[in-house]
């Protein structure tokens, strides 16, 4: 009688069938291919001589999952509307993904529950990112007590976490004196110190070059998106003792200071923060500062990785640098 041959499966093993037919544990297996912990000769043996009969290919999801991992980020945001977050995501999602995690996005914005939400997605992640004001430090240190790692991004460090931030103070006080320069007097910011750590260092780099000048050191509380920056531009443009330039927390707000500008029909000097796409578009095109937004959540994705795999274990704080752009929405020439 003519034997028949079976064909190899075409569904790849898993490292469960592995441990199946070596009759060990997943975490068994996980630990013989990764060498992190010893296991009895023997073991290792028939652990290997599963992996070649199988032709298992290890994957780092399915070894994590294994060893009761997530194979997961966390990432936590105050909002995700408006581009810079959408850049900050994109940088993130790409390293992250070329680390062969996936990620888990939280937003806080509007969330009467964010602390409990925080500490929810902590038990479901290998490491997590804060980025801003998004729950007290007093939450950020029972994230950290659950052991996982933590970054921090742009906002004051807390024990126990990375920090990775963007230059803030000295690009706005670069800016405050390009205004000065080009013989602006009434200057006012445009933006809430006390809403974020960014803002906080703009303001501190603004306030630094007018006290210099001796100029008087003028705020407009404003939010962070587009329609703020219109309804507070509209408001200040229409006072009699009217600014003759506004420097915005960001391009959004910058752009809806514009707007107001244009309605209003006035000339007024106006400057952003971020360097958006539609910055360099907009007519006139804006005076802004370029951050790298990409980059920023490209490094935190990879620091909270080399935390989780045990590549490093010393602390970082990294202090990415900004770059003044001239263009000619504040009488300057276009970049």
């Amino acid at each position: 009688m003519k034997a028949v041959v079976k064909p190899v499966s075409e569904v790849p093993a898993t490292i469960y069938d592995v441990a199946q037919r070596a009759n060990v544990s997943p975490a068994t297996v996980s630990r013989v291919l990764n060498g992190t912990q010893p296991v009895a000769p023997a073991t290792e043996q028939r652990v290997r001589k599963a992996v070649a009969e199988l032709r298992f290919r290890p994957s780092r999801l399915g070894v994590a999952l294994a060893e009761r991992k997530h194979a997961a980020n966390g990432i936590v945001f105050p909002d995700l509307s408006g581009p810079f977050y959408t850049e900050v995501v994109l940088g993130y999602e790409e390293m992250a993904a070329e680390r062969g995690r996936s990620v888990l996005i939280l937003s806080t914005r509007d969330r009467e529950d964010a602390a409990q939400a925080v500490l929810s997605l902590a038990d479901r992640v290998d490491g997590m990112v804060l980025f801003g004001r998004t729950v007290s430090d007093e939450v950020v240190r029972e994230v950290v007590a659950t052991g996982i790692p933590v970054v921090l991004l742009n906002r004051p460090a807390v024990a126990g976490t990375d920090v990775i931030t963007t230059e803030n103070e000295r690009s706005a006080y670069e800016l405050t004196e390009h205004l000065l320069s080009h013989g602006h007097r009434r200057v006012v910011y445009l933006g809430d110190p006390n809403a974020s750590a960014d803002a906080a260092g703009r303001w501190a780099g603004v306030s630094k070059a007018l006290k210099e000048a001796k100029r008087r050191r003028l705020i407009a509380p404003c939010g962070a998106d587009e329609n703020a920056g219109y309804t507070t531009a509209t408001t200040l443009l229409q006072a009699p003792n009217r600014p003759d330039a506004l420097v915005c927390f960001n391009d959004e707000v910058a752009l809806g200071a514009m707007l107001a500008a244009e309605e209003l029909g006035l000339d007024v000097a106006i400057t952003g923060w971020d360097d958006v796409m539609a910055a360099r578009f907009a007519r006139p095109a804006l005076t802004t500062v370029r951050q790298p937004m990409r980059e920023l959540g490209a490094l935190a994705a990879a620091a909270l990785d080399e935390r989780i795999a045990g590549a490093r274990t010393e602390l970082i704080h990294r202090v990415l640098p900004t770059e003044l752009m001239i263009r000619n929405s504040c009488g300057g020439h276009s970049a």
